[in-house]
């Protein structure tokens, strides 16, 4: 597996290609957003770790342009800025993961093999499964031709299961993309979200899409049953 790491602090940057190279990945080490984004496009990653505070383009700038060339190579931001904001606007971007810093190397390396696990994302900035459509720039969703009018965190994690349609998403992974990182799950803030949702999306149609998977998780997907 051949990873880039676009890192402007030396000391990280240095940190992460030894600890990554001694678990067996190949690294390529950048420490500026207009490398980062050129190596990117040039060479055929398996996986972009890519801080967002970057001298010449930032992360946010690099994934824009990246995801607008139709790559589909995962992407984890890695970054001291810890705001739920940024996480929410990293995922709608087309990140796949958002690692906080200062972090547990043994955390990124999980998270590295989950993403290698689960496969690729979509990517588009239109996600259309029956007929509900999302609309990931403008942040609108219909169904079957109705607006349906959700709140930013309803949204998220709407998105958040469209983007990984047909994928089991646990309510702890939910919780760590849509709220804090360290967010206690056990407080079924994830099922009465879900069930908001569910109250637009599915409660008025025939056709449900959002489905339970019991002791597991959530899954967004069309089932012909």
């Amino acid at each position: 597996m051949r990873i880039l790491v676009v890192e402007d602090e030396i000391k990280t940057a240095r940190y992460l290609k030894r600890g990554l190279t001694e678990n067996g990945f190949a690294v390529d080490i950048v420490h500026n957003g207009r490398d980062g984004l050129s190596m990117a496009l040039g060479i055929d990653y398996d996986l972009l770790i890519l801080d967002i505070m970057l001298p010449g383009m930032d992360g946010w700038a690099v994934l824009t342009e990246f995801r607008k060339e139709k790559k589909q190579t995962p992407v984890i931001f890695l970054t001291a800025r810890d705001r739920v904001d940024d996480r929410v606007k990293g995922l709608h971007l087309g990140a796949d993961d958002y690692l906080i810093k200062p972090f547990a190397f043994s955390e990124l390396l999980a998270r590295i093999h989950v993403i290698r696990r689960r496969g690729p994302v979509q990517q588009q900035d239109r996600i259309v499964i029956a007929d509900l459509k999302i609309d990931l720039l403008s942040h609108r969703a219909t169904r079957a031709g109705e607006a349906v009018e959700l709140t930013q965190k309803e949204f998220s994690l709407l998105s958040l299961l469209a983007q990984r349609s047909g994928q089991v998403l646990s309510r702890t992974m939910i919780a760590e993309h849509i709220w804090d990182i360290n967010f206690d799950s056990n407080t079924h803030v994830v099922d009465v979200v879900i069930r908001r949702i569910r109250a637009k999306i599915d409660d008025p149609f025939p056709v449900k899409l959002i489905h339970t998977i019991r002791g597991v998780g959530y899954v967004l997907e069309q089932r012909n049953d």
